[in-house]
């Protein structure tokens, strides 16, 4: 494997790139070692089940706990360290509950899918949540994991694939957003609820009357509103959705139309049903317009977030084939969103997928890649950096892979 030249040089323990304008070439500032984090392997007994297929499977990762996943990949080429090493985890969703920060991954597997265009070979089948209790630069904080905190044998309607989930919390309850495939193989959304942020969590019988396709993140605002964005495209069947009704056909727009977009609908205040049908997150080029299907760097694919610092609203991406996250900001969760830049640059495996988390009075990035299986597109583990905004909002964009991109 061929190593990108880059000029290293330590700074804060983390690696950025410069913010550039549209089009331009970022230039390297630091490259550091940050945040080798260990895990502290402990399962909260909260999220043992009765139910036989979930007591297997608690045992399993019992067992699974005394064996660390290694790579044989050069640490050199990824300065930032996995969080776990017992699993496989990917597509983490950070928040902050009660002071401590809380990490709601998928659970990749190998379940021997054939790779395909469909995704199938991602077939996650549960969900187990981490946190982390303090974060300092000069020590190794202790993840742990909770153990399982929802099975897809739980979930009444689905059938597989419990991809990327999301979480909040309102008035002492917590809510988890998953996406998963129903008995006509059918992206829908689904929710269940906790008493605490690490469950075990009750799913609902049926999923989020109206809502479609995977990614759910859902945004609290200031006022107490909270939002729920979803989409992706392929796989995550967005594409099917155009007319309103589920349509099994793929089909695409041309390279000078707009991309699709993702989709916003606030939330109701049971935080289990939407209070208005689901509509397009205008996503724009920094001239205003849509950005176009063409637009092979910025245009939308999944991994809708959103994060608010002041009065901005900041919604980062993933681009999909380009496998960048891009980012753009707005004055209101509907958006339109004008394209800022890049937050994290590509890494190794054909997804990035993301989240942004203020903790501890600084900003982290949290993504995932695929350094501990040696490059296996579905086999990631998650990662964090510290995410640096500028003073004038800009973002500075993570380099957090070192080595060559191939497809």
């Amino acid at each position: 494997m061929k190593i990108k030249n880059h000029p290293v040089k330590p700074f804060s323990k983390i690696a950025v790139l410069s913010q550039t304008v549209a089009h331009t070439i970022p230039v390297k500032l630091a490259v550091g070692l940050t945040l080798a984090l260990t895990i502290s392997l402990s399962v909260n007994s909260n999220a043992m089940s009765t139910e036989k297929p979930l007591v297997e499977a608690d045992n399993a990762h019992k067992k699974s706990m005394h064996h660390q996943l290694k790579s044989h990949l050069p640490e050199a080429l990824f300065p930032q360290k996995p969080l776990v090493t017992h699993m496989y985890t990917a597509d983490p969703s950070a928040h902050v509950f009660n002071g401590k920060l809380y990490i709601y991954p998928s659970h990749d597997i190998e379940s021997g899918v054939v790779r395909n265009s469909s995704g199938g070979h991602f077939d996650m089948r549960d969900y187990h949540v981490f946190s982390i209790d303090t974060v300092n630069e000069n020590t190794q904080p202790k993840v742990v994991d909770h153990g399982q905190a929802l099975h897809v044998d739980q979930v009444p309607w689905a059938t597989k694939q419990m991809w990327a989930p999301d979480a909040a919390e309102k008035d002492g309850k917590y809510y988890l957003y998953f996406p998963a495939k129903d008995k006509d193989d059918i992206f829908r959304i689904g929710v269940a609820t906790a008493d605490t942020p690490t469950g075990p969590f009750v799913p609902e019988a049926e999923p989020i009357e109206n809502a479609y396709s995977i990614d759910p993140s859902v945004f609290q605002d200031d006022d107490g509103s909270y939002y729920l964005y979803v989409g992706g495209i392929m796989g995550g069947q967005l594409q099917r959705w155009q007319t309103g009704s589920y349509v099994e056909e793929d089909k695409y727009p041309a390279d000078n139309e707009p991309v699709y977009m993702p989709k916003i609908a606030k939330l109701n205040a049971d935080m289990k049903s939407l209070a208005q049908p689901l509509q397009d997150v205008v996503l724009q080029d920094e001239f205003g317009k849509p950005i176009l299907q063409g637009d092979f760097d910025r245009k939308f694919f999944e991994a809708a977030w959103v994060h608010k610092i002041k009065n901005t609203y900041y919604f980062s991406y993933s681009t999909g084939h380009s496998r960048f996250i891009q980012y753009g900001t707005s004055k209101s969760p509907y958006g339109p969103f004008t394209w800022k830049g890049k937050v994290l640059e590509p890494v190794l495996g054909w997804t990035n997928h993301h989240s942004i988390a203020e903790f501890e009075g600084k900003w982290y990035l949290f993504f995932h890649d695929t350094s501990l299986s040696g490059g296996k597109t579905h086999l990631r583990n998650i990662k964090m950096v510290e995410l640096i905004h500028n003073p004038d909002g800009t973002i500075q964009t993570v380099d957090a892979y070192l080595g060559e991109i191939s497809e």
